[in-house]
């Protein structure tokens, strides 16, 4: 299989930059799956598994959102928030929670954007039972 370039930066540091043959993306519209020759895409993220096959293996990122730029040879991602998947603790999930819960009650308080914020809630605990946490 062709390999393509793959960047994963969040405000933090840089992730990974590698030469890949896929890109398994969370997309806040649905999983999706990049390849060599792509169609030129960008999209939203969801919290969620972001995993990256290479030469050596498969390596798996927990991102909390951002964007993904995909273009026929790279593969952007602009996370919120990303770490290594089994860098992930039960208090990082926590508190990423606690961050929902807030957003909740005051979308539940203005009026606009609860089932969103809800939504968001429902996610995060997904992806920690997926965790394993």
């Amino acid at each position: 299989m062709a390999d393509f370039k793959f960047d994963l930066v969040s405000p933090e540091r840089r992730l990974a930059s590698l030469d890949v043959t896929e890109v398994q993306i969370p997309g806040a519209d649905g999983d999706m799956t990049a390849m060599a020759d792509h169609a030129p895409t960008i999209t939203t993220l969801r919290p969620g598994i972001l995993s990256v096959t290479h030469a050596k293996g498969t390596d798996d990122f927990f991102v909390s959102g951002g964007f993904a730029e995909i273009t026929g040879g790279a593969v952007s991602v602009l996370a919120e928030k990303a770490m290594p998947k089994g860098d992930v603790t039960k208090a990082h999930m926590d508190e990423l929670i606690a961050k929902a819960d807030e957003v909740h009650e005051a979308a539940l308080a203005s009026g606009t954007g609860a089932d969103d914020a809800a939504q968001m809630r429902a996610t995060l605990v997904e992806v920690m039972g997926s965790i394993g946490l």
